[in-house]
């Protein structure tokens, strides 16, 4: 069965991770994706984080998985040559250097609409157009620019970032969704187009329940965050700790065994329609007669003794045991996940979210597979490439290069 994107080929001149991410999720739906490294250096991250001397970290191949390595260095009058003749042999190219590099390095976006028309040009920057045009950003400087650390925290602690990639593999992710978007229109318009995401911009997209918020502030108090009616409000949205930040009030509640292990932990909704299972499996039936606890009105300016009196019986329990507990009774919960219990999870194996990896110099290492399952164009997950590992073969097979002149460019510092 052949994959979604099989026949599209991308020119991937990305590093690091938001780029990455964008190009690992093409290749894993089956675009050819050919990885442009510098000679002899490569992606930065292939030697960042080791934990294996003198191997490729486990921060490179888990962004660069069923893609071909190849290295170029475009800045050579054969590299120059190569460089463009992948352009005219290309869907789509991907790119997050810093503005302008592209251009600087003699491919400004009218060139290349010369060299290939059906060229979609994608990219990832930090801000868009405006005063932080050129200001270089990192994951977490995009979740404090995009709205992201402002909301997260504890209530009147300082702002917090989250562990959640939402910067780097947030705005990859919105890129992804450009580039789908640019091609299903190329086959309308024959043409390619430029398609780019700023980390800001995405940041803020993932945060629009707090844009939301900051709007319905203007006309009274937040009635679900946990400052009312007790505490303030400010003129901005504050942070909230482990509020649900939803219609119904939601907390973090501590399991049996909490003590010791830093994850015994469950997530706790006290939704409406449930309510009343809660409140009998707690020991609380008192409270659906009593108009001081039986209703959501009279529930809210007491809401920090309902989770108190939800913990006590939490405690008593361990997460797992509370969750084949209250799901049957249709009570929203979820236990706190550790990264150890995730990547021994065998559910997640067996969809292919977690996947175990055979790498010739590494040996077997888990990765994630691709999140966004279609039923008849199935994904697989193939080890990240070596440095330059493909070069040879995409200069004779795509760029139409003999042995003779791959070595000159070799000589050259080309590739």
């Amino acid at each position: 069965m052949g994959k979604a994107l099989e026949g599209i080929r991308i020119l991937d001149m990305t590093h690091v991770q938001s780029g990455p991410t964008c190009t690992q999720i093409l290749a894993w739906f089956g675009a050819d994706v050919i990885k442009i490294e510098r000679p002899g250096v490569g992606d930065p991250t292939r030697g960042q984080l080791r934990d294996i001397p003198d191997v490729d970290s486990l921060y490179f191949t888990m962004l660069n998985a069923n893609k071909r390595s190849v290295t170029l260095n475009p800045k050579t009058e054969a590299g120059n040559k190569i460089f463009a003749k992948l352009i005219a042999e290309c869907d789509v190219m991907v790119e997050n250097f810093a503005p302008g590099a592209i251009d600087r390095m003699g491919f400004p976006w009218e060139k290349i609409q010369e060299i290939n028309p059906r060229m979609i040009y994608a990219s990832v920057k930090g801000f868009g157009p405006g005063p932080y045009a050129n200001c270089k950003v990192y994951e977490n400087v995009a979740q404090c620019t995009g709205g992201a650390a402002s909301t997260t925290g504890e209530i009147d602690r300082v702002p917090m970032v989250t562990g959640a990639q939402i910067g780097d593999t947030g705005t990859g992710i919105h890129l992804v969704a450009g580039i789908l978007a640019a091609l299903l229109h190329r086959e309308k318009s024959g043409r390619g187009q430029r398609v780019e995401c700023a980390m800001q911009d995405a940041v803020l997209n993932l945060c629009r329940v707090k844009l939301r918020d900051q709007q319905r502030l203007a006309h009274g108090p937040l009635t679900e965050y946990p400052q009312y009616p007790n505490g303030e409000f400010g003129d901005a949205v504050p942070r909230a700790g482990n509020a649900s930040g939803g219609g119904h009030p939601g907390w973090i509640v501590k399991c049996k065994g909490w003590e010791t292990d830093p994850d015994s932990y469950i997530y706790m909704i006290t939704q409406v329609a449930s309510f009343p299972a809660l409140a009998k499996v707690i020991g609380h039936e008192d409270w659906l007669d009593d108009p001081d606890w039986n209703t959501p009105e009279a529930r809210v300016p007491k809401l920090d003794l309902v989770f108190a009196e939800i913990e006590k019986w939490t405690m008593t329990k361990d997460k797992m045991e509370i969750m084949d507990i209250l799901n049957p009774l249709s009570v929203p919960c979820g236990p706190i996940l550790s990264m150890k219990e995730l990547a021994n999870e065998e559910s997640l194996r067996q969809t292919g979210t977690v996947v175990e990896v055979d790498h010739p110099e590494r040996g077997k290492y888990l990765t994630v597979g691709n999140p966004i399952k279609l039923s008849d164009s199935p994904s697989d997950v193939q080890r990240s490439p070596l440095l330059g590992e493909h070069t040879e073969e995409v200069l004779k097979t795509i760029v139409g290069l003999d042995d003779k002149e791959i070595a000159a460019a070799r000589q050259q510092g080309a590739i």
